[in-house]
């Protein structure tokens, strides 16, 4: 089963929907019971890549690209927060109708992904969370100076169409420090990364804005429901993430009733979902095997 890694095999699968949020960009890939994959910032759904080759002759596995990133535009003045992001793909799930799903995030789609299962814990059979933004690690010190920066508006100027200039230098400043080897990550995914964010000075200055815009009061605002939360859910943790500890998988496990455990990934990186597909893939289908659809939390 040949997994996924040719962006032109990608590209050839991509879908734009129309949503109450405008125009949302996504790969759709195989049939039966959907499974949702959400990105965090600057990848796309690209990320995911190599675990919808491995699971796409099983079921249909759609990866969502948010706002600026992938083929997603962003609208002048959206709304750029978590709740808002989340928002995008809570009308992206009621434009194609999905129910029954299985939603899986990395990075700052998993606090994208923990804000959708509080609001709309219906729409979904289960939550896999991997290394992501936890109540009170919104952001995380490691990338916080970035924020930073974005809210004194100084990111954008140094980013930009530079970036695209040399990509083997922006492949390891930019996504070094998510992988155990960064040259695992192929340039043209590195350019379909950069180009939607950094591109021009327009999305370079959008870009600033969306990182501009991480803050917790937005998981705090569903910590209520998310204490109420009883859809199963399985933190998947690298163990060698500077961003997300194992300790916020563990915060995690404590607050959701419907947690079912927290398992890890030796050694693994922020970006372990694109590097080590194989060892999430293990993961996810005993965690879908153990909680389809209508069966509840174990």
């Amino acid at each position: 089963m040949g997994a996924i890694v040719n962006l032109a095999e990608y590209d050839s699968n991509r879908q734009l929907a129309d949503t109450a949020s405008g125009p949302v960009g996504y790969a759709d890939v195989g049939t039966g019971r959907p499974a949702l994959f959400v990105h965090g910032v600057g990848t796309s759904g690209l990320l995911w890549r190599n675990v919808i080759g491995a699971l796409k002759d099983e079921r249909r596995c759609i990866a969502v690209d948010l706002p600026l990133h992938g083929h997603t535009p962003v609208r002048p003045g959206q709304d750029l927060s978590l709740t808002g992001l989340a928002r995008v793909v809570e009308d992206f799930c009621a434009a194609l109708d999905l129910s029954g799903a299985d939603l899986v995030a990395n990075d700052t789609g998993g606090a994208v992904a923990q804000i959708v299962a509080a609001h709309q814990p219906g729409r979904l059979a289960s939550l896999t969370l991997t290394n992501c933004e936890t109540l009170g690690n919104v952001p995380p010190w490691a990338f916080k100076p970035a924020v930073l920066a974005a809210r004194a508006g100084l990111l954008a100027p140094l980013s930009g169409p530079r970036l695209l200039r040399n990509l083997p230098g922006s492949r390891k400043r930019r996504f070094g420090i998510g992988y155990q080897d960064v040259s695992n990550l192929p340039l043209e995914v590195v350019r379909a990364y950069l180009e939607p964010v950094a591109g021009t000075k327009e999305r370079a200055r959008e870009f600033q804005r969306w990182v501009a815009a991480l803050r917790g009061r937005d998981l705090a605002a569903v910590e209520p429901a998310l204490r109420r939360l009883t859809v199963p859910t399985l933190m998947v943790w690298g163990t060698g993430d500077i961003f997300f500890r194992l300790r916020h998988a563990e915060q995690l496990r404590e607050m959701i009733p419907g947690a079912t455990g927290v398992v890890t990934v030796d050694g693994g990186r922020l970006f372990f979902p694109d590097e080590r597909a194989a060892d999430l893939v293990t993961h996810l289908r005993a965690h879908w095997a153990a909680h389809r659809a209508g069966a509840g939390p174990a």
